[in-house]
């Protein structure tokens, strides 16, 4: 699979390149399919390859840094599963409000409950969506 197509690209090094600090959305969301990884990406450098967002590898502890594009396609894991890119992920909130979830659930979570939560801790206005009625 390709993990960051052409226009994921494009508005990953947009985002990266902007001039202010700003709290993006994330573009895109890969995991680990057989195991408990996961990352939330909003920004990518100039270099290509490091990409900026929130990174969970599944010890309780998810934190805001970055990773190597490369060393994400270059993992392989049993039966020789790579890392994945969810293809149905839509971000509905900036990456401080998927921060503020994480750690108040202990991994990067969609619970639409705990985003609206962390959304309120952060001020941060939330969408308005139907609710998610499998929560």
């Amino acid at each position: 699979m390709i993990l960051i197509t052409d226009e994921l690209r494009a508005r990953l090094l947009a985002n990266g390149a902007a001039e202010i600090d700003t709290d993006h959305v994330p573009v895109v969301k890969l995991f680990n399919p057989v195991g408990a990884a996961t990352w939330l990406l909003s920004e990518l450098d100039a270099d290509g390859d490091t990409l900026f967002g929130l990174c969970d590898l599944g010890f309780g502890f998810p934190e805001l840094g970055s990773v190597s594009l490369a060393e994400l396609q270059a993992v392989k894991g049993p039966l020789g599963l790579g890392i994945e890119r969810d293809l149905y992920f839509r971000a509905r909130f900036p990456l401080s409000v998927y921060g503020e979830a994480a750690r108040i659930a202990g991994h990067i979570t969609e619970a639409e409950r705990l985003l609206r939560q962390a959304a309120a801790a952060l001020e941060i206005p939330t969408p308005e969506f139907p609710p998610d009625r499998a929560e």
